[in-house]
């Protein structure tokens, strides 16, 4: 009889209404954003532009801004402050936040300056790195991220990109510019007219670079000849921009002709191993027209003329076999504005879900597109290049994940 009344008490308390079981929500995390102003060479743009400080103010973050950091992108502290941000006087001050956005990479007496168990968001530029960096940063405990190494839910590297369509259209206003007569240039005008010959332009390089600067020139009114050993990538430009396009892959002997009839030259190829190739020969920029220009993007990786040798924003040009060379390495920061709001855009929301995640770990551990980017956990190396290529002990991501 106990037993039979018990299960009749459990069996009415079932029947009544229940408590509904709510989701405990995530905790948001406020985070502290340093954004030091940037002392690599040539390097104009920032991390973060005034409107989207606002935006991460807003959501409840903190954001110290070192003072002058916009400037060269024609933002003025007042801009920041206004925006709610903290300006502060000196690099040290601002590299005690616990996340740090930069463009460039900090440099060897900017981590000094770092006390240690913080973010790094920042490029890699690998090339112009060393052994003596990494183990720096992994002395601190650094978790550091590069962003050209982010990817979106698409897999596309966003910010990689953006940085690509700038230097696309940007190489095509440089031509420009160049060809008239105020530069010493054939006095050309880019495109051309009715009843006149439009400009000839070589593209070299179907990536988006090149897609973006064949836009530009056929915008112009130029007629555009695109080289890539890509099949895939010349076909996707030419169903992208729904019209038929020369195309050709870079045979030398095809190339050659083209550049001896091109008014621009533009070099946009990638080096999948650090360096770019170098497809244009000496004797083959010897041929070109006298005045013709050449922008030769893929500077920042050696360059994919023979001829190429860095220049600065300062002095920009040279000439060779009277071509008119342009070799600036990060020609996006001649459009410094521009390409900070592109920057922004993409770092502001990043910060945002880091926030609503929690911090980083919990961002780390959900998004593989910005787990892509990152190549030291908690001071731990565990990107297996880097480590190949400086001989430095790495460990795999997701082990260190699964740990935590």
């Amino acid at each position: 009889m106990k037993k039979e009344g018990i299960r009749a008490l459990a069996q009415e308390a079932a029947l009544l209404p229940q408590e509904e079981m709510l989701a405990v929500a995530r905790r948001k995390s406020e985070l502290v954003i340093g954004i030091p102003r940037e002392t690599s060479f040539q390097e104009r743009r920032v991390a973060l532009v005034p409107e989207s400080v606002a935006l991460l103010v807003s959501n409840g973050h903190e954001v110290i801004v070192e003072t002058n950091a916009g400037k060269e992108s024609n933002f003025q502290d007042h801009d920041y402050s206004e925006a709610g941000a903290r300006i502060v006087y000196s690099a040290a001050d601002v590299f005690k936040a616990d996340i740090i956005l930069k463009v460039a990479p900090p440099s060897p007496e900017e981590v000094t300056l770092m006390p240690g168990k913080q973010t790094l968001i920042s490029a890699i530029h690998l090339p112009v790195q060393s052994q003596e960096y990494f183990k720096s940063l992994s002395s601190r405990k650094i978790t550091a991220v590069a962003w050209d190494f982010i990817q979106d839910d698409s897999g596309i590297y966003p910010i990689v990109r953006a940085m690509g369509e700038i230097a696309g259209n940007t190489a095509v206003l440089i031509a420009s510019e160049y060809l008239s007569h105020s530069h010493g240039g054939q006095g050309l005008m880019f495109g051309g007219i009715s009843g006149v010959r439009p400009t000839e332009v070589v593209i070299i390089g179907a990536g988006t670079v090149g897609e973006f600067a064949t836009r530009a020139a056929l915008g112009l009114g130029a007629s555009v000849k695109l080289f890539d050993n890509s099949v895939y990538r010349l076909r996707r430009i030419q169903t992208d921009l729904g019209v038929r396009l020369w195309t050709s892959t870079i045979q030398p002997s095809e190339l050659r002709r083209a550049l001896e009839s091109a008014d621009v030259a533009i070099g946009a190829l990638h080096g999948v191993q650090g360096r770019s190739p170098v497809v244009v020969n000496d004797e083959m920029v010897s041929s070109m027209k006298y005045g013709s220009v050449i922008v030769d993007i893929s500077i920042d990786q050696g360059g994919c003329f023979e001829t190429s040798y860095v220049t600065t924003h300062e002095n920009p040009t040279f000439r060779r076999h009277g071509v008119i060379h342009y070799c600036v390495p990060n020609v996006a920061s001649r459009v410094s504005r521009t390409a900070s709001y592109a920057l922004s855009n993409i770092f502001a929301p990043v910060l945002l879900s880091m926030g609503d995640e929690g911090g980083i770990a919990n961002l780390v551990k959900n998004h593989e597109g910005f787990r892509n980017g990152v190549y030291m956990y908690h001071g731990t190396l565990t990107n297996e290049i880097i480590g190949g290529t400086f001989d430095l002990p790495w460990k795999p991501l997701e082990l260190l994940i699964a740990a935590m």
